[in-house]
């Protein structure tokens, strides 16, 4: 692939974009750069469709980096993903990064009505199908930059030879220290971690739970967690250990602490998910709190 994206050794990573009017929402990136984070990335699931939601918050900025953290390939053709990754790319050059992800089985199913095929083998077909895609229209100038949501080993060697790398969500410095192990040096690794600022132990583990409870019911996070050698009670009952592994919470230093333990581990960027009591509201005080450790990360 091609050499990868400059994103910011810390970017910001959120759902809470998709809860806001969507003027207010371009009023957040547009603090967040100019507060100096270099790259924001947004999901998909059942709100805003991400490439139009990327093209707006493009639009809004200047110099921004949207990542799509992760657009599934169950909601559109390898066909419309190329076309669609050409059509921001040409418009926003080195400013679109597309992360692919192969989504949930529970979730393909309900949302999308699809059979649910094996990740690995249904992500080579895709990216086949997306690199061999038409496009009858002006091409980019810009190389294309995609990375792929990886969490096993086959997925992750497959980040670092189809695409510029890896997003892993919902995982510890741990897995990043295996992920780039199998990487190698050159791909991007840009895993996602969870804050909570709040210093109260039973009030952020309060609202690390209400966030996890998502995800540890779905296989493919349940998973990699036994991988990394967490039990099934400790999943089932959210234990303080995985709590505490998963959602850095505390101070500054905490997470200061944390984002190191990742870039240490070998990350080359860190999205920063700053959950909030309700998990909805903009958390614009804790983004600006994140904007002081910038310059200790260059």
């Amino acid at each position: 692939m091609t050499t990868p994206l400059e994103l910011g050794k810390i970017g910001i990573w959120t759902w809470t974009l998709d809860g806001q009017p969507m003027a207010k929402s371009c009023e957040a990136v547009q603090e967040l750069e100019e507060l100096g984070f270099k790259t924001v990335w947004i999901p998909e699931a059942v709100g805003r469709e991400p490439f139009a939601h990327a093209g707006i918050l493009l639009s809004a900025t200047k110099k921004l980096i949207l990542g799509t953290g992760i657009a599934s390939m169950y909601a559109r053709t390898a066909s419309t993903m190329q076309a669609g990754q050409k059509t921001l790319t040409s418009a926003f050059p080195d400013r679109f990064l597309l992360g692919i992800g192969a989504s949930h089985g529970n979730m393909v199913k309900s949302l999308h009505k699809s059979a649910y095929v094996k990740p690995y083998s249904a992500m080579v077909e895709y990216l086949d199908v997306m690199d061999k895609g038409m496009f009858v229209a002006a091409a980019p100038t810009t190389p294309l930059h995609r990375v792929l949501a990886a969490l096993g080993p086959k997925m992750l060697k497959l980040a670092g030879e189809r695409a510029d790398g890896a997003h892993p969500y919902f995982t510890t410095p741990k897995h990043t220290a295996v992920a780039r192990e199998i990487l190698g040096n050159g791909p991007t690794l840009a895993p996602e971690q969870a804050v909570i600022l709040e210093t109260d132990p039973s009030k952020a583990r309060a609202i690390a739970r209400s966030y996890m409870g998502t995800y540890t019911r779905l296989p493919n996070y349940a998973n990699n967690l036994l991988r990394e050698g967490f039990t099934e009670d400790d999943i089932k009952n959210h234990s303080d250990k995985l709590v505490d592994a998963i959602c850095a919470w505390g101070t500054l230093d905490t997470v200061r602490g944390r984002i190191k333990e990742h870039l240490d581990a070998g990350a080359s960027h860190v999205s920063v998910q700053v959950l909030t009591e309700g998990l909805i509201e903009l958390p614009s005080t804790q983004w600006r709190e994140l904007a002081t450790l910038l310059p200790e990360f260059r």
